[in-house]
């Protein structure tokens, strides 16, 4: 069962769902937005980028990111979690790639993985709200709530890191670099051979001039010649 707007007060009242920070403002009528937090990495910056001190974090067309939420969400054992891009982002070319599912009994900010599909820059300002979470109550306690690798974390590990820093392929955007890079040094090539060419024809026309001179000049010492 989702939860409306009204069930999701009554589980913060109740301690079965936990948000900190809380904003009653946030609830929306069957899920609740969270905001961007203090930290985020880029496959372009390849630097963990301080949000709240940047102010921002822009990802690039093509590139992909790990941005953690500014908030920390804790589930009782018979809540589970499912979250999405807003449809604003959404529209504009985000998609998140990260799986959508909050476990029960799970604990700590949540980090999603962004890949911008657009041709623009899509920046994401601190606190914006970007994700939007449904909840819903399960029938009976989970027997195995979560327990994983990502309980109680609140800040890029050196594992998400290394997910992005130690990749073997290149990012869309690094791909579109190399290319506009690569066409522009084309496009140079073609202006270097254009030049040569220009330059050859105009030494094909000094040469052409010059036989033809030259072959005037015989022609007159012969008409000389046979004068005398």
């Amino acid at each position: 069962m989702i939860l409306t707007d009204r069930m999701l007060e009554q589980a913060f009242a109740d301690g079965k769902l936990k948000i900190e920070p809380y904003d009653g403002q946030c609830i929306q009528p069957a899920s609740y937005d969270l905001g961007v937090g203090s930290q985020a990495i880029t496959s372009s910056s390849r630097r963990k980028i301080d949000v709240k001190a940047d102010g921002f974090v822009e990802i690039d067309a093509g590139d992909f990111a790990i941005v953690v939420t500014e908030e920390v969400i804790t589930l009782d054992n018979q809540h589970v979690g499912r979250f999405g891009l807003r449809s604003v982002w959404a529209r504009r070319g985000l998609i998140a790639t990260t799986g959508p599912q909050i476990d029960p009994g799970f604990s700590g900010r949540l980090k999603v993985g962004l890949t911008n599909l657009s041709s623009k820059k899509i920046a994401l300002s601190h606190l914006e709200h970007f994700l939007t979470v449904e909840f819903h109550h399960l029938s009976e306690p989970v027997k195995m709530p979560y327990s994983g690798p990502y309980q109680k974390q609140t800040t890029l590990s050196p594992e998400d890191l290394s997910a992005v820093l130690d990749r073997e392929v290149m990012s869309l955007s690094e791909m579109n670099q190399t290319l506009r890079t690569l066409s522009s040094s084309v496009s140079s090539l073609e202006e270097n051979v254009k030049s040569m060419r220009d330059s050859i024809k105009s030494m094909q026309w000094v040469v052409g001039l010059g036989i033809a001179f030259i072959g005037i000049g015989i022609a007159f010492i012969g008409t000389v010649v046979a004068l005398k």
